[in-house]
């Protein structure tokens, strides 16, 4: 017997694409691309091991109902006429994140209390007591998206953001999101065939993400909790057997992760955010200046990392893009150097041609991921060699 249901994975615009190959490798039917989103099929234990495993998507949601509405009065009465006593009780708390782009609705919250107001009534009227609304720590989130003239219902499986892993306690001045870590590593292509270097860490999310990918580790497993715990349906012996299966899965790492902060603050928070992590034995966090620093491997270097862009720290950002460009070219042979930037005039004076950018978005900035590759000696000889 099939089990499957529709799902969408939601994203950050530019990861569609890694997101989709995710849920392919994890065994999902019927994947599409979309915009932010990518819609997929599996059973109630995919659900579960989406959660889990996925380093890309931001929020799983089932949707449960979709129909055309008019106004406010025909939304109040579709939401009402559905079957809501599949997914409350009258002792279960809910809230209503509502996104509408249309002609017909404008404003979200006006939309979510319509939606409550329907739902609240259906319970007075059929069971004379209603379910109370919690807009921290719902039992259920009820998801309303209205397009045009098309509204779809979905729960969402995953309640707070899944970028929010639980190993990080301790941040900088300008973390990275670590859906966007996740998604800038699997951009470059990092699989943790070799070492990795992160010379400007911060807090450590982009080094904790890299040993995630390089292990095989779940993403989300040291998430306190998902929302589909508190569905009346949850099955804990599927979800343990989905954890104990995707745990074993993990891999062996035998190269090295290793991170450099200037910031003393910064290298302890990092530290502590990997023990929280329980990766301390495959990353090593330093305090260095990256531009003191030399490749500290005979081997290929894969080095991705986050250098400021002058939106909330004050540096001279021609001088510190001038080093960067330096540092890679004199002391860094043998190594495929990626960094995101939303400072796009200050990416003229790396002082080299990147062979790859790649736009996506940092929070609200529209961003590049570039790539150099810097070549072991010239790149002349290394061609003329070749031949």
């Amino acid at each position: 017997m099939n089990n499957n249901f529709k799902m969408v994975a939601k994203t950050m615009f530019g990861f569609e694409e890694i997101l989709a190959k995710e849920l392919r490798n994890l065994g999902a039917g019927n994947v599409e691309e979309g915009v932010r989103s990518v819609f997929f099929e599996g059973d109630t234990g995919f659900m579960y091991k989406a959660n889990l495993c996925l380093r890309t998507a931001i929020k799983i949601v089932k949707p449960i109902h979709s129909f055309r509405v008019r106004d406010e009065n025909d939304l109040y009465k579709k939401i009402y006429a559905m079957d809501w006593f599949d997914y409350l009780c009258t002792s279960t708390t809910f809230a209503i994140d509502a996104t509408v782009n249309s002609e017909n609705f404008t404003h979200s919250l006006y939309v979510s209390q319509k939606t409550k107001d329907a739902i609240v009534d259906k319970f007075r009227d059929t069971d004379g007591s209603r379910p109370d609304v919690d807009i921290k720590f719902p039992d259920v989130r009820i998801n309303i998206h209205i397009q045009n003239d098309q509204c779809n219902v979905a729960l969402d499986s995953s309640g707070r953001s899944l970028h929010q892993r639980g190993y990080r306690t301790a941040t900088n001045i300008a973390p990275i999101n670590e859906v966007l870590a996740a998604g800038l590593l699997l951009l470059s292509g990092w699989d943790g065939q070799c070492d990795f270097l992160d010379p400007m860490c911060g807090s450590g999310t982009l080094l904790t993400e890299a040993a995630m990918i390089a292990c095989n580790i779940p993403a989300n497993i040291n998430r306190k909790e998902f929302a589909f715990e508190k569905w009346h349906d949850f099955d804990a012996d599927l979800f343990e057997k989905i954890v104990d299966s995707s745990l074993n899965r993990t891999r062996e790492f035998n190269h090295r992760i290793i991170g450099y902060d200037k910031a003393p603050s910064a290298v302890r928070k990092a530290q502590d955010n990997i023990v929280n992590a329980n990766l301390s034995d495959y990353i090593t966090v330093e305090r260095k200046n990256f531009f003191d620093t030399e490749k500290f491997t005979d081997n290929h270097l894969h080095m991705v990392f986050n250098p400021p862009y002058g939106e909330r720290l004050d540096i001279e950002m021609e001088d510190f893009y001038t080093d960067i460009g330096n540092t890679l070219k004199r002391n860094y042979p043998g190594t495929d150097a990626w960094f995101i930037t939303s400072n796009l005039e200050a990416l003229k004076f790396v002082g080299l041609r990147p062979s790859r950018k790649i736009k996506v978005f940092n929070s609200h900035l529209e961003s590049r991921l570039v790539k150099y590759v810097m070549y072991e000696g010239s790149k002349k000889a290394k061609f003329n060699k070749a031949e």
